[in-house]
């Protein structure tokens, strides 16, 4: 199995660190989005979506990390601890209601706030004007609400005592913002304790992993040089017009 990944990205951190920490067998094939390999004749041959992640099962193809996630944890459930993507119904659904919102909600609203301070001020040349970042972080604050209050609760996880697919595509999208210099976490103490545990059952080394590429966000602004930068432009303009 292969699966085209750029750690930048949520979506494909999740899918990178389930496969990892289940033990599901793949070839690691790097998409830097950044550098526009999305665009490149040879990923249009895998797939004319254009985007990460994907997965190349044989000759089956699928894209959309929930898809993926949900397609690896019920193809490998005899190995796969029941957890991930538990056979209960009712827990099943608690795991699915996460991964159906998170997609307008936390995931949206940190991907936005991770835009706006990390990579506007390199396309635009200057920072995020300040109309567009408070009301981005004003949604930022409401989902992580949402998320202590409504997912969480007092629970150890968000389905109960164990951790699940929830968790894991909860805690990277979290750190998405974590990686612009804004701990989310810092007055939170019931998330801190939450993304402390989901940290451990992952494994800490592996989490960091993950992780490095966003906690380094310096890096990027190597890479977008000339003519990245001016196809750049016009996407940000529109985007955040």
């Amino acid at each position: 199995m292969e699966l085209y990944l750029d750690l930048f990205s949520q979506p494909c951190r999740s899918v990178f660190l389930f496969a990892k920490v289940a033990g599901i067998p793949f070839d690691f094939k790097h998409v830097d989005l950044v550098a526009g390999q999305q665009f490149s004749e040879e990923f249009g041959k895998i797939s004319s979506v254009r985007k990460v992640p994907v997965m190349k099962d044989g000759n089956f193809i699928l894209t959309e990390s929930i898809a993926i996630l949900m397609y690896l944890a019920q193809k490998h459930s005899s190995s796969v601890a029941d957890h991930w993507y538990p056979a209960d119904l009712q827990l099943r659904a608690r795991v699915n209601e996460y991964l159906s919102w998170q997609h307008m909600n936390l995931r949206s609203h940190g991907s936005k706030v991770f835009l706006l301070r990390s990579l506007f001020p390199i396309i635009m040349g200057s920072e995020a004007p300040k109309e567009k970042m408070d009301p981005a972080m004003e949604d930022l604050k409401q989902s992580l609400k949402l998320l202590e209050e409504t997912f969480l609760q007092d629970k150890p996880f968000i389905v109960g005592n164990k951790i699940s697919l929830a968790d894991l595509v909860a805690v990277v999208e979290a750190m998405q913002p974590v990686g612009t210099g804004i701990d989310v976490f810092e007055s939170r103490p019931k998330l801190s304790a939450w993304r402390d545990r989901v940290k451990k059952e992952i494994g800490e080394k592996l989490f960091d992993e993950a992780h490095e590429m966003i906690m380094n966000i310096g890096s990027i602004s190597q890479k977008l040089q000339g003519d990245q930068l001016e196809m750049l432009k016009p996407k940000f303009q529109k985007l955040f017009s």
